[in-house]
């Protein structure tokens, strides 16, 4: 347990701890994994002025070249409203282009450019190292149940 630094009681558990722990809430539990993932993607993207979201909306780009600012959302778990501005900033940084939709001209389709692809690389890079940590805390053996099972729950969820 953390020491609180005023009198020396004994404070909040740390991640791992108590009810922040094994004990814990199964809501919680994944909250708290997903925080401390985000966090550690945050941290090692940092210098490529990348965030989290950016990544993400560089990699759904990426597989589903000429997707829309709504699909993007949808596969991304961002807001649309975040996403216009991720796709802005994404633009004015030279990584993705906008094109009118073949159909439908108000829809705007996205594409990677060079320099996105070039940035999406170095970036993956940096994410697989922090998913290599992820799944050090797993067995090698027990990874294909965890990957089912978060699948799973994502699914079972969705559905209700």
């Amino acid at each position: 347990m953390r020491k609180d630094k005023s009198d020396g009681q004994t404070g909040v558990p740390e991640a791992g701890e108590g009810k922040r722990g094994e004990e814990g809430y199964l809501g919680y539990l994944l909250r708290q994994a997903a925080n401390a993932s985000h966090n550690r993607v945050a941290h090692v993207l940092a210098d490529l002025d990348m965030t989290p979201p950016q990544f993400s909306v560089l990699t759904m780009i990426a597989a589903y070249p000429g997707i829309s600012n709504a699909d993007i959302a949808r596969l991304a778990l961002l807001t649309p409203q975040t996403v216009s501005v991720i796709i802005a900033n994404l633009e004015k940084g030279g990584s993705i282009s906008r094109r009118p939709h073949a159909v439908h001209g108000r829809i705007k389709q996205l594409d990677l450019t060079e320099h996105g692809r070039k940035l999406l690389s170095e970036a993956r890079e940096r994410v697989h190292t922090v998913e290599q940590e992820l799944l050090g805390c797993v067995p090698e053996k027990d990874v294909p149940a965890v990957r089912r099972w978060l699948a799973a729950v994502a699914k079972t969820m969705a559905e209700s």
